[in-house]
């Protein structure tokens, strides 16, 4: 007979029927007092009534006569949420997790209760582990509701990109992608060396929701860091599928096809970045180091110009500028640049890049060259404004001279070839 009054419960619980369950339940529990189950599903049809404190009686009493079940301390704790007894829900949730480790709900809760404690960062690490086992359950609902709440309890700074901590490295990568907290968390994560882990984040976030372009995005950032740039662009790629447009991801990869050598498709992604965010100081120096790695040093310092128009504290474009300037020999003008850049750097305590660039101008600074090797370096300054700040141009131009005319110094070919090319422009 109390079977059947349980299992009528049940259906009726099913059906919403909360009172006609309750009816049922207890006349289960009039045939059986001990029953645990039976108080577990009658503070269930309690609570689903608003009925909270009688539901906390049942499921005490449930915990009472089945001190190894973790259903009534999980139930239990979900009620004294809603009385606001956190101290009280946050020991019956950890004792349930005592008793089941992989029980993802438990882990929910307590993020939950953390949340209200105002524990944000041990909030959003219960989310994470829930969402990390009701992923292996494959319940990817469940899974990205709880991503949802993590990304709600990520801190959403607005840097101000006129300031001198412009190139601040955590600033910097908000900057990048220009999407919410949780993926700039991860982007910093990346940027202390943690890359590995941020790369495993990134690959739960997508195994839960094949379609985040922003996490197509993010992961093809760290792998860029990471220096693979293949599997980056295809990330890039992938975002661009599913319709992410911001100007980050058409200039990180333009940044990753120019590093593998593909200058035409690193130009096609930088134009249309610029199409995207015309004032984007970073999309210039971007294109400006695809130009000077394909020496083009002139239209890189025009594109280090623009960003510094348009941010004239950003110290990337001074020192990369200053790069370019040592390229076309123009020492005066690198070191101008590289002081400014360490400057920069210094006043944002940015100590890594600070000491990089003490190392380049100590190296221009501490150069003496003799008068003759002033004279070479004047000589391939001066080719190399003629031919547009290509060598590889001038480097076929002395290679055809020496062919012709064997035998001589190298500084007669360059003076030979400059005066040609001065001679066919009427010079």
């Amino acid at each position: 007979m109390s079977n059947e009054f349980y299992h009528r419960g049940l259906k009726r619980a099913e059906e919403k029927d909360y009172s006609g369950a309750i009816e049922e339940f207890t006349s289960c529990l009039q045939w059986v007092p001990d029953f645990a189950d039976g108080f577990l599903h009658r503070g269930l049809a309690y609570y689903n009534l608003g009925a909270i404190h009688q539901a906390v009686s049942d499921y005490t009493e449930c915990i009472r006569l089945n001190p190894g079940g973790m259903e009534g301390y999980y139930c239990r704790g979900l009620a004294r949420v809603v009385l606001k007894n956190l101290p009280g829900s946050l020991e019956d949730v950890d004792q349930a997790i005592r008793l089941n480790v992989n029980y993802a709900p438990a882990y929910q809760l307590r993020g939950t209760i953390r949340r209200k404690q105002g524990f944000i960062q041990d909030a959003i690490a219960n989310f994470k582990k829930a969402a990390e086992l009701y992923l292996a359950q494959k319940d990817t609902a469940s899974c990205r509701l709880c991503m949802q709440k993590i990304k709600q309890l990520q801190p959403k700074p607005k840097p101000d990109v006129t300031s001198s901590n412009y190139t601040n490295a955590y600033a910097q990568k908000i900057l990048d992608l220009s999407i919410n907290g949780y993926f700039t968390q991860l982007l910093e994560k990346a940027e202390k060396g943690d890359t590995t882990e941020a790369i495993a984040d990134l690959n739960w976030i997508l195994q839960a929701d094949p379609q985040d372009a922003q996490a197509y995005c993010c992961r093809g950032v760290v792998r860029c860091k990471m220096g693979n740039y293949r599997e980056a662009i295809a990330d890039f790629n992938q975002a661009i599928q599913l319709n992410f447009t911001d100007a980050i991801v058409y200039r990180n990869r333009g940044k990753a096809r120019s590093l593998l050598g593909d200058n035409q498709g690193a130009m096609a992604d930088f134009n249309q970045a610029l199409k995207i965010q015309p004032q984007d100081a970073l999309i210039y120096v971007a294109r400006g180091n695809a130009y000077r790695l394909s020496g083009n040093y002139l239209d890189a310092i025009q594109d280090y110009n623009q960003a510094l128009q348009i941010h004239p504290h950003y110290a990337p474009a001074y020192y990369n500028r200053g790069i370019a300037h040592a390229c076309l020999e123009e020492m005066q003008n690198a070191v101008a640049d590289y002081q400014q850049a360490a400057s920069i750097f210094c006043e944002q305590e940015d100590w890594d890049n600070y000491h990089q660039v003490l190392e380049r101008l100590q190296k221009v600074q501490t150069s003496r060259p003799e008068s003759k090797q002033q004279n070479y370096n004047l000589l391939r300054q001066r080719l190399l404004r003629l031919v547009g700040g290509h060598w590889e141009i001038a480097q076929r131009l002395i290679d055809d001279k020496q062919e012709y005319l064997p035998g001589m110094s190298y500084e007669w070919y360059l003076q030979q070839v400059i005066e040609d090319i001065e001679r066919g422009r009427g010079r």
